[in-house]
C-alpha cells in the first residue's frame, strides 16, 4: 500500500477551486448524452462516497467475509439519480462526507485494512484494495471535472490554438 499520507492527500484533493467561474448553465452542460455534467459528476461523487466506499468499509468491519454485488454507476445514471441536483450543494455534501470519512479512516488500526470481503464477480478483496480504489476513483473524476472546466471556460477562448488540443470531457 502507498504511504497513508499520499492516500490522505489524494482523498483531500481540492475540488472547489476548479469550479470558480462556472455558472449554473455550464454546470448542467453535458458533453454527450452518456457523459456526466459537472452537476451530475459532483452528485455521483457525493452518492458513491456514502453508498459505496463508506458502506463497504462499514460492512466489512462489521461482518466477516461480507459479500458485495457490483456498484453499477450506469444504472444510477440511467435512473436519473444524479440529474437535477445543485452542483454547489452536491460539492458541499461530498466535502462534508469526505471530512467525516477521513476522520473515520485516520482512526482505524492498520490491521483493519487486511479485512476481507467478496465481490460476486471479482472475487476476494481487502479494505486496503477499497482504500486505494477510493483514491483512484476520485482522482479520475477530479481529472474529468478539470476537463469539463477546460472545455467550458478556456477552450472556446484559445482561438487558433484549439487545433493543438483534444478535449475528452
Amino acid at each position: 500500500m502507498r504511504k497513508w499520507s499520499a492516500i490522505e492527500r489524494d482523498l483531500r484533493s481540492s475540488k472547489g477551486p476548479l469550479l470558480a467561474g462556472v455558472d449554473e448553465e455550464q454546470a448542467y452542460w453535458k458533453p454527450a448524452a452518456d457523459r456526466f455534467s459537472i452537476a451530475e459528476l459532483l452528485e455521483h461523487l457525493s452518492h458513491i462516497e456514502a453508498h459505496y466506499f463508506r458502506a463497504r468499509f462499514d460492512e466489512m468491519i462489521g461482518n466477516d467475509d461480507a459479500e458485495f454485488e457490483p456498484y453499477t454507476t450506469d444504472q444510477y445514471f440511467a435512473s436519473g439519480l444524479y440529474s437535477g441536483r445543485d452542483a454547489e450543494e452536491s460539492l458541499a455534501h461530498w466535502e462534508e462526507q469526505r471530512e467525516d470519512n477521513l476522520q473515520f479512516l485516520l482512526g482505524l488500526e492498520p490491521k483493519t485494512l487486511e479485512r476481507v470481503g467478496r465481490h460476486t464477480i471479482l472475487g476476494t478483496f481487502t479494505l486496503e484494495h477499497i482504500l486505494n480504489e477510493w483514491a483512484m476513483h476520485d482522482l479520475g473524476h477530479i481529472r474529468q471535472l478539470a476537463e469539463l472546466v477546460r472545455a467550458l471556460l478556456y477552450y472556446p477562448g484559445v482561438g487558433p490554438f484549439q487545433a493543438d488540443y483534444r478535449l475528452q470531457p
